[in-house]
């Protein structure tokens, strides 16, 4: 299967979702709907490239062989035609590097490794971490910095310092610091992915070469509307778009965990995101409710409209 070609300047595509993993009711992988869910994101939704098991994938809750057989039923579905990005992190370096030779082996074109979370590494300890990683596979990493969750940052000189290795291209940015993004874009040649909704468009404007989305589930054809505004100098269009969407992003990202509600709102369109596993729960009758005055604000067709 012939694999997308990335530039230098967006080597994972543009416009990203990191994937929910639909679930039966007994708490089983639904397959099927993987694929499904999978091209309507790129068929209908304007994806260039998906992120397969991150977090709002729920990888801490699936097992190892559940992971490579979700990744590759989205290679066999859309990896012709998308940039396939697998989650390859934890908070234990040898686990990692396992993940990563086996995304490697169900063909993955990427790797998102998130930085180390609860065991609070110091910066060393993350670079060897990082190292380590995009040694064990010919992939190149996207890194993931999300100190609200992990409880530490990925530093600025540390990026500086891991921008040497030639398969760490990028990273996805939910720390939300534009003024150090801007520095390691200055400094280096790692291209920035904004990996917080609420900051979408502000990381365009300092340099951003696209998103990694969790509100792209509903609205990725807009977002991606929003990138080619940005990037043909219509700043006003784009500001346009990025106001148009902001009740979607706000009803997804907000009002509880963006896997719930993801797949809460994919059932409102009529994609059937599936249910989440515990400790998460599905979204109640009340979100659900809120949600769908959120997606009709922002312009999403229901599947019941």
């Amino acid at each position: 299967m012939a694999s997308p070609t990335g530039t230098s300047d967006a080597p994972f595509g543009r416009m990203l979702t990191a994937m929910v993993t639909p679930f039966t009711s007994d708490g089983a992988v639904d397959y099927a709907g993987v694929q499904r869910i999978a091209a309507y994101l790129v068929d209908e939704q304007r994806h260039d490239g998906l992120v397969i098991s991150g977090t709002t994938g729920e990888s801490p809750t699936t097992t190892d062989e559940e992971k490579d057989r979700i990744l590759r039923a989205v290679v066999e579905a859309v990896g012709d035609r998308a940039f396939i990005v697998a989650g390859a992190g934890s908070n234990d370096t040898r686990h990692s590097v396992e993940l990563a030779r086996a995304a490697e082996r169900a063909g993955a074109h990427g790797l998102l490794v998130v930085t180390p979370y609860y065991n609070k590494p110091p910066q060393e300890g993350l670079f060897q971490h990082f190292t380590a990683i995009a040694d064990a596979a010919g992939l190149p990493v996207m890194l993931y910095d999300i100190p609200g969750r992990t409880g530490v940052p990925i530093e600025t000189t540390t990026l500086v310092r891991l921008a040497q290795h030639p398969r760490i291209v990028a990273v996805k940015d939910a720390k939300g610091d534009l003024f150090a993004g801007s520095q390691v874009m200055m400094a280096t040649d790692l291209v920035f992915y904004s990996g917080d909704d609420l900051l979408n468009l502000p990381w365009l404007s300092v340099g951003a070469a696209g998103f990694v989305s969790v509100a792209g589930h509903v609205i990725g054809a807009q977002l991606a509307s929003m990138i080619e505004s940005h990037r043909s100098g219509d700043v006003a269009g784009a500001l346009e778009t990025h106001r148009r969407v902001l009740p979607v992003v706000a009803g997804i990202m907000t009002r509880t965990q963006g896997a719930i509600m993801a797949k809460a709102a994919l059932t409102l369109v009529g994609q059937g995101g599936g249910h989440v596993r515990r400790p998460l729960v599905d979204a109640t009758e009340d979100q659900i409710a809120l949600l769908r005055t959120d997606l009709v604000a922002g312009g999403v067709k229901l599947a019941d409209t």
